[in-house]
């Protein structure tokens, strides 16, 4: 019987992710090598440990010091209202990779620690990124920016724990000359690999390509608004209500920035202190309004409302309709056409949404 690792079936699954990333063609570049990237080191794993393969050895290390920071550089690229990472941008995160070549060569043994520091560092630069919360994802469509979101903590958590597991492997080849390595190796790393590569093309399919517009200041933490917040927040209103801009499934921060003509932040913190909200949250309430509308008034299959209101995914549809209302729309418009009522005044949406006072 043919011994097939655990890391050749991770790395068979993360290829499929691939190809349904690429046959959407939606996912940016940078997700799609990255998703690559992980294939590859499963596949380079799997030899390692499932054929004791140690020729591989050189070019894991060299694999794990360049996924690190390409995982970087693509959550990095949602931060950024569609700057396109350049060589000149990415060259300095190949150093990691170029000091392995050299240590390679000359003296091998603190490669490993190299590693273990580089994982630690881009695990916390990923979490320092998340910091600004889901409004800091100004390229990410707003349906999926709380999923990218999500999807850049797990990364950052993921490298850190990939470390740690680095730190134990160390341990046990000087404590116990390895009994234990390969077996941790093998399930916590490709499981590691699978989760990032999910997590990857989650994050790929909710970004937009826009066009550059100059990149985002931190987003400031939120405080009472301001007369300049509340006009702003008027003019968000006004892009929302007269123009229906909600409707655009392709809508992000940037896009909306770009409208008003004002910086992402200045909208972010806008709708941040005056409806308490983040402006994902505060568009699909509008997004969920028209739906509720739209599901009272017409026999049409919940899929097409969905596309009409705004949501691109029925799962972002079903979890921020939820969220709104407390009911799926199928429920919803059951019970509403039982009341035998032609109101949604009863809907949460942004209908009732009015600024907050602090």
């Amino acid at each position: 019987m043919i011994f097939v690792p655990l890391p050749f079936v991770v790395s068979v699954l993360l290829v499929t992710i691939l190809a349904q990333s690429l046959r959407r063609g939606d996912a940016p570049r940078l997700f799609l090598l990255l998703i690559a990237a992980y294939a590859v080191q499963s596949v380079l794993i799997g030899l390692r440990w499932g054929y004791d393969l140690r020729e591989v050895r050189p070019l894991m290390a060299l694999l794990a010091t360049l996924i690190a920071p390409l995982a970087w550089l693509s959550f990095r690229s949602l931060a950024e209202e569609g700057r396109t990472t350049t060589l000149r941008r990415f060259w300095p995160h190949c150093l990691p990779a170029i000091a392995v070549v050299g240590l390679m060569l000359a003296w091998p043994d603190p490669v490993g620690l190299l590693i273990i520091a580089v994982f630690l560092f881009y695990g916390v630069a990923l979490l320092w990124l998340a910091r600004l919360g889901p409004d800091g994802l100004v390229a990410s469509r707003l349906d999926g920016a709380l999923r990218s979101h999500r999807a850049l903590q797990v990364t950052g958590l993921a490298l850190l724990g990939s470390a740690i597991i680095d730190i134990l492997v160390s341990a046990d080849l000087a404590w116990n000359g390895g009994a234990h390595s390969g077996a941790v190796i093998s399930v916590a790393n490709v499981l590691a690999l699978l989760v990032l590569g999910y997590a990857a093309s989650i994050a790929g399919a909710s970004s937009v390509a826009e066009e550059p517009t100059g990149r985002s200041a931190p987003i400031e933490p939120d405080s009472r608004p301001t007369p300049e917040d509340r006009a702003v927040a008027a003019a968000i209103e006004a892009l929302m209500r007269d123009s229906e801009a909600f409707r655009d499934t392709e809508l992000n921060l940037g896009r909306i920035a770009r409208r008003l003509k004002l910086p992402a932040r200045d909208v972010s913190r806008a709708v941040n202190r005056s409806f308490g909200m983040s402006v994902s949250q505060y568009v699909n309430d509008y997004r969920v309004k028209s739906a509720c509308q739209l599901l009272a008034e017409a026999d049409e299959p919940v899929t097409k409302i969905m596309f009409d209101a705004g949501f691109l995914t029925k799962s972002n549809f079903n979890r921020e309709f939820l969220r709104v209302t407390g009911l799926n729309p199928t429920a919803w418009r059951q019970q509403h056409r039982e009341r035998g009522t032609g109101s949604v005044s009863g809907t949460a949406g942004p209908a009732q949404l009015r600024p907050v006072s602090r």
